[in-house]
């Protein structure tokens, strides 16, 4: 099997973005949130700076994304070129569900980035939140938040698998 450069710049850059994407969510869960608790144990503190990361992230995370989808659209161009190949194959198989579940990450990434917008921030840096809506904002974050790193990491896993062949 031989690759063009074109289709060997695509890949890495493809691979750069989901290491962007897929590695900045990651750390976001596993290694800033629960720094922030030693940091400050007041919830409304911690949910306003983790919305400053979040804002602060999506400035590089969303164009690597969106990059990650258009290299992802030209990795698949062969397949897309003939549609009956994703469910008459295992490789197309597999790629329609990756297909689906990138179009799930972006439902949640659009829910995820609009509970966490500049009028929640706002409210919370203005103190004009009770603690319920607090704790409802947390929670929604908190599980948009993890919904979209199990797809990520899924989707990687997908993408794994068809490297190897679709196997």
């Amino acid at each position: 099997m031989t690759m063009s450069f074109e289709g060997a710049l695509a890949t890495w850059i493809h691979i750069i973005c989901s290491s962007i994407w897929v590695g900045g969510s990651i750390f976001i869960g596993i290694v800033l949130a629960p720094a922030l608790k030693s940091i400050t144990s007041n919830t409304e503190e911690r949910l306003l700076l983790m919305i400053k990361f979040g804002r602060r992230f999506n400035n590089l995370a969303i164009p690597s994304f969106m990059i990650l989808v258009g290299t992802g659209i030209y990795n698949a161009r062969s397949f897309l070129g003939n549609p009956e190949s994703l469910w008459q194959t295992q490789y197309g198989m597999i790629l329609l569900i990756k297909i689906i579940l990138v179009v799930a990450i972006i439902i949640a990434y659009i829910f995820h980035v609009k509970t966490i917008n500049k009028d929640t921030e706002r409210k919370l840096s203005m103190r004009q939140m009770d603690e319920r809506q607090i704790s409802t904002a947390r929670s929604r974050i908190m599980i948009l938040g993890r919904i979209t790193v199990i797809l990520s990491v899924s989707v990687l896993f997908l993408a794994s698998l068809l490297d190897s062949g679709g196997y």
